[in-house]
């Protein structure tokens, strides 16, 4: 298998995803662009460039696809998940301009327009646009993949039965929607862990990498469901989440947060990565916030880490810190001190990421008490069959 999708691959792949409807007449392909506060990576400007490749594809198969598909480019926004700016540009052909510094304002057209024109959209970006494209589904009447730090490695995971997928993350989010809260047992060098989310009053999503209907936003490859836990908006019913949460860092560094309705309120250990932590969540308050709870499934259907976290968190547990309005949550850009402070930063829990970092179990509970067993030794052992 290669690792670019062929003109026939590209062409099936948009039509599986969003299934457009006739009326549905223009596609645009975002990609951010480096400037002189971010400078660019080898990374970043091969992503632009198969993201140049597919448009100019997509392009030449209007008669056939029905879709007048466009190039736009828009200026970094410096920060995972971050409001998108008010203006981008139509790229007109010809090379990709190096630096958003070379744009002129006075061709760029505003978002709004961009949306009002292509009621789909594939966003393959260095910085995560998932959020702000959430938000936008919301008000107008697209529909986007979001594609941050995509790889031609990722390649592979976009040939897979999306309709299997799709049932599997099904399954995973009615039980999401239907549990009161999940049990999570960590084992890690310090000994064990165990962390308690309340899921009252939330509703999960499932991201099966179909995209068929407008105001919906996800992740291309996808293949997880995932829920924000209750943040205690509701006066006098604060949120049940507690306990110690567990997370191996690069450097190889466990880090151990002490959970209190639902925020970070402490980090217990003394190393350097525990000392920065520690300062970022009385700096940033918002940040100290647990913001999802996420299942994926890729793992099971073959597929391994890159080192993304596109992919990567697609592949087992992950639960994130910070923002979450865009996933039905309450804590949004205005909560952070300045919109390059907005994150949403997801740590995901299997060997390759965390080999030092085992879970245990899983178990989510429904009404009544009953507890419903979803992985043990980092298993899933719940039945996809039915």
């Amino acid at each position: 298998m290669t690792d670019r999708l062929s003109g026939d691959e590209l062409f099936s792949l948009i039509r599986r995803v969003f299934r457009p409807a006739p009326h549905e007449r223009a596609l645009a392909i975002l990609v951010d662009l480096p400037d002189r506060e971010v400078p660019d990576t080898p990374s970043w400007r091969q992503r632009r460039e198969i993201a140049a490749e597919w448009a100019a594809e997509l392009a030449a198969r209007q008669a056939s696809t029905g879709l007048d598909t466009h190039l736009v480019l828009y200026r970094n926004v410096r920060t995972n998940n971050g409001d998108l700016p008010a203006t981008a540009w139509l790229h007109r052909g010809g090379e990709l301009p190096a630096s958003a510094d070379e744009l002129d304002p006075a061709t760029a057209v505003p978002f709004a327009e961009i949306y009002l024109a292509h009621p789909i959209l594939i966003a393959m970006t260095r910085f995560s646009a998932t959020a702000p494209l959430k938000v936008a589904a919301r008000s107008y009447p697209i529909r986007a993949a979001t594609m941050p730090g995509f790889t031609p490695a990722m390649i592979p995971a976009l040939r897979l039965d999306w309709g299997e997928i799709n049932r599997r993350v099904e399954i995973l989010a009615d039980l999401l929607t239907r549990a009161e809260a999940a049990e999570i047992d960590f084992r890690h060098p310090g000994g064990p862990a165990r962390l308690t989310l309340d899921l009252r009053y939330r509703h999960a999503h499932a991201s099966g990498g179909l995209l068929p209907i407008p105001g919906v936003a996800g992740n291309l490859p996808s293949g997880e469901a995932y829920i924000v836990p209750y943040e205690g908006e509701r006066e006098g019913d604060p949120s049940s989440s507690q306990g110690e949460l567990p997370v191996q860092f690069e450097t190889g560094e466990v880090v151990v947060y002490r959970i209190e309705h639902n925020r970070a309120v402490e980090v217990l250990g003394d190393g350097e990565r525990a000392c920065r932590e520690a300062a970022a969540i009385v700096a940033e308050p918002a940040y100290a916030n647990l913001a999802e709870l996420g299942l994926g499934v890729l793992a099971e259907l073959g597929i391994k880490p890159i080192g993304e976290l596109l992919l990567d968190e697609k592949l087992g547990l992950h639960i994130a810190f910070g923002r979450s309005d865009h996933f039905g949550g309450q804590v949004g850009p205005a909560h952070f001190s300045s919109a390059e402070a907005v994150v949403h930063i997801d740590r995901v829990f299997i060997p390759e990421t965390q080999p030092d970092v085992r879970v245990e179990r899983v178990d989510l509970i429904m009404p009544k008490g009953k507890a419903v067993p979803l992985l043990r030794d980092q298993q899933y052992v719940i039945d996809w069959s039915r």
